[in-house]
Order: structure tokens, then sequence, then C-alpha cells
């Protein structure tokens, strides 16, 4: 450890100690915490070194209560950065070093700075750029790049980032509820509506390769001609767990799904595959609604002149409204058939606006009547007289 100048500010001996950290590569990282500035959404500040186009620089990572803002400075520049945080911004630093911790604190009549034993001494890594662990990597996965996903070297296309994305958050979200299944109730899964398959080859892939299970996917769908692609691309790429079948969700036999999955089955669609699994019998049911045009349709003929008409007269809450009920209602059927449900946003809808999914896990074997009272007074205070889910499971 250099020997610090005890005739400077106890904040620049702090600041010096960082720089010679920088220098001599000792310097793990930097935290400011005990926010006191003029901008109170400032939670915090995280500062890592990084080498970026091959040059050292300090990565600072500003926490806002609601966004995460990251800058880059080459270390002279930080330093002074770092100066105005701690002067304006932040009562405590945390310098972490592989051969001592160091805390500025300015609470109180004086700063003070307490050195203690190294938390870690392993030194820090310098990759900016991480490669994030996904459940489906994008190398060594040919249906991906049939799917038009990844090139034919792994890497993935410009064009298909978000998809890309989505696959992966989709099997993040659905992996552990398919490892929380016992292998001798997860022999067939489901997926409702299966459009090009990116979901479907996913989850066999992910079955296949990451749990070693045998279990059976099943994409079903209506246009006969991506049916017909999606099997010749399982077949031509090895994914010998998937098959496609031609036919809409409402005349699909789901006997025997143990999992049931829909994304983006439109309107009633979505109860349709809710009415398949409940009716299997379905461990999980994992659907993504979109539109929600029957609900809507009672909501506004029914609430037109009433004291929700401040609401109806403006067509993108009637829309929002529609959505939130007709969803929570699906949620309480769902909760009346023995699932536990939990109804939450799964990507950012900065990749889709439907980002809504509805995961029920079977916990019971009986019925929840006290849903039921519940769904009735939701369908009196909106004027709904039937959902479609209602009809389509017998209630």
């Amino acid at each position: 450890m250099a020997v610090m100048d005890t005739s400077l500010p106890k904040i620049d001996q702090f600041l010096a100690t960082l720089d010679s950290a920088v220098a001599d590569g000792s310097f793990v990282r930097l935290a400011l915490r005990l926010p006191f500035g003029a901008d109170e959404t400032l939670k915090s500040v995280d500062v890592k070194p990084a080498t970026i186009r091959g040059e050292l620089k300090l990565s600072f990572t500003f926490h806002h209560q609601t966004r995460d803002l990251v800058q880059n400075h080459p270390p002279a520049g930080a330093i002074g950065q770092l100066k105005r945080l701690m002067e304006k911004d932040f009562r405590q630093a945390f310098l972490f070093t592989t051969a001592f911790d160091l805390q500025f604190d300015s609470q109180g009549k004086s700063p003070r700075l307490k050195h203690t034993e190294p938390t870690s001494k392993a030194s820090a890594s310098l990759e900016h750029d991480r490669a994030k662990a996904r459940p489906i990597p994008a190398a060594g996965k040919a249906w991906l790049t049939e799917l038009g996903v990844t090139g034919a070297d792994g890497t993935v296309l410009k064009a298909a980032g978000d998809k890309f994305r989505q696959i992966n958050r989709y099997v993040e979200i659905l992996g552990p509820l398919l490892k929380a299944i016992p292998e001798d109730r997860l022999r067939r899964v489901v997926d409702m509506g299966s459009g090009k398959g990116y979901l479907t080859f996913a989850v066999a892939d992910y079955l296949a390769s990451k749990c070693m299970l045998s279990t059976e996917v099943v994409g079903v769908e209506f246009r006969e001609d991506l049916v017909k692609f999606c099997n010749e691309t399982a077949e031509a790429t090895g994914v010998s767990n998937l098959s496609f079948s031609q036919g809409t969700i409402e005349s699909f036999d789901s006997t025997g799904a143990d999992v049931l999955i829909a994304l983006h089955a439109c309107d009633t669609a979505t109860d349709d595959a809710i009415a398949k699994g409940i009716a299997a019998g379905s461990e999980l049911i994992v659907v993504a609604p979109c539109c929600h045009k029957q609900i809507r349709r009672e909501i506004e003929t029914s609430n037109r002149g009433t004291e929700l008409d401040f609401l109806m007269k403006h067509g993108i809450f009637v829309e929002r409204q529609a959505e939130m009920v007709t969803d929570a209602m699906r949620a309480m059927i769902l909760e009346h058939f023995g699932y536990s449900t939990k109804v939450f946003e799964f990507i950012s809808d900065v990749h889709t606006p439907k980002n809504v999914l509805i995961v029920g896990t079977k916990t019971k074997r009986g019925k929840d009547a006290s849903q039921l009272r519940k769904l009735a007074d939701a369908k009196a205070f909106f004027g709904i007289r039937r959902h479609y889910l209602e009809d389509v499971v017998g209630l």
C-alpha cells in the first residue's frame, strides 16, 4: 500500500489511494453510498475498471430510482468526477483493492478514513461486456440459424437481437417452473398457437439439453405452411423430441398435456388454451394474452352514461381496463380449479407491447368456490354478463 500524505484533506487522501491502486492494478471496485445531493433519484454509484477498445477506463454505473446510467472515463477524469460526487452527492465511499479496503465517511463533524483487510484478493475482471450466460446460447444451435435468428457462424443477426432476447427470457421464466415438476409428471408439453416455433424449439432444446429429459413437445398451429416448415426444421436440425400438429386450439385434443403454453393467442383463443390446460389437468399453464376484445365490448356497452363514463370516453383507458379485468378474471377462474397464479410483465414493452404473462401452477386437486363469488362481484361491478372462459370450462 502506498504511503498516504496525511497533510492532505481526507477526501484527497482517499482519491490519491484510488489513483495508486488503479496505477498498480490492485483496484477492484468502488462504491458510493448514503446520498444527500440535490438529485433525489440518485441512490448509489458503483465504479469498476474496464478495458474498452484497448484502453483502461473506470466504468461508472449511476443507480437511479427507476433506471441505471453508465459512463466510462479515463482514470484522470474519473478522479475529478469522483471528487465532485463525494463532495456534493454522497457521504460514504468504499474502495476495494486486492491489498486492503478503505472507507471514507463524511458524516459527523469531520471526514474519517478507515482501513480494513481486503474483502477480496482476486483481481478485477477488465472485461467491459462479459458474455451473459443464457439458457439458450447462440452458438451451436442449428435450429436458431434455420429460424433466422443466428448466422451460419452462430452469431445473433442484427435484426433478430430482440427475438433472441425474448426466447431466452421465456426460457429463464419457464426453466425453474419446468424443473419444479416431477419427471413422471413432465411427459408432454403443448404449445398452442406456436407460429414459427421460436419458443417451441427453445423449450424442446432446454428440456433435452439442460434437463436431460425426453419430454415430448408439441406445437399446435393452424397455418399448414408453418407446420410443414417447423416439422422439416426439427428433423433437419436433430430436435428429435419436437413435432408440430396442424389445427386450431379449440379443436386440439389436449389429453396428456402436463404443461400447456400459449403465447399471444388472440382474444378468446387464450381462453380456449387455458380451458384445454384445465381439462387436461396440466401441472403448469402459461399464457401471454393478446387482444382483449370480448370483455372490452362488454365493458363499453354496460358503462356508457354511468359513473365510469369518465374512463369510457378515452379509448386507451378502456383498452387498458379491459386487459386488466380480463386477465384478473382468468386468474380467478384458474384459482377456482386449483391453480396458484402469478401475473407479471415478462419482458420490456420496448420489445413487445403484449408483455403480460399469466402463470398457473397446479397446487390443489379440488375446487375453490370462493373464487367464483369474487368473479361474480367483479362482473357485477364492471357490468359484465359472462367471461368467455366461464363458458368453455363449463361454469
